[in-house]
């Protein structure tokens, strides 16, 4: 029997994959368990239109993470921080901060974690922080860095 699987299973196949099995394990196992569906003209049809659901989601993701490099080489984020002698920053800029200002702002939402440049900017001036806002799309956020004596 020709089944469509709804999720991976272990020695079958993955989700959304249509796999030959055995009629007792079908009927008996992973349609009643909503792991698989018996593949029918229907079940063809929804698949179908699932995937190319998914794919025009994932072509207008990367779209929007184009439009966003393109935003953020405008910005530059200004932070000002206490400093010592010799131009020694006390603390410094995690990119929570930066995240925060970009939201309160600019109205921009990007998930910390996914900065490529992980650590905190510990120096004045102007750092270049690298994000990965869609799979190979880099976006750039200017940051500067001022003292306050």
């Amino acid at each position: 029997m020709k089944v469509i699987l709804l999720s991976d299973v272990k020695g079958v196949g993955k989700k959304d994959q249509v796999v030959e099995v055995s009629n007792g394990y079908a009927s008996n196992f992973l349609i009643p368990r909503h792991l698989a569906v018996p593949q029918t003209d229907k079940s063809m049809e929804i698949l179908n239109k699932q995937e190319e659901d998914a794919r025009i989601a994932k072509e207008n993701k990367h779209n929007d993470a184009l439009a966003l490099v393109e935003t953020l080489k405008g910005i530059t984020l200004e932070f000002e921080m206490k400093g010592g002698k010799d131009s020694k920053m006390f603390g410094s800029i995690s990119p929570k901060q930066i995240t925060d200002k970009l939201m309160s702002e600019y109205n921009i939402d990007i998930d910390r974690r996914k900065f490529i440049d992980k650590g905190n900017i510990s120096t004045f001036g102007y750092t270049n922080v690298r994000v990965e806002l869609d799979k190979d799309v880099i976006g750039v956020i200017n940051v500067h860095v001022g003292g306050i004596e």
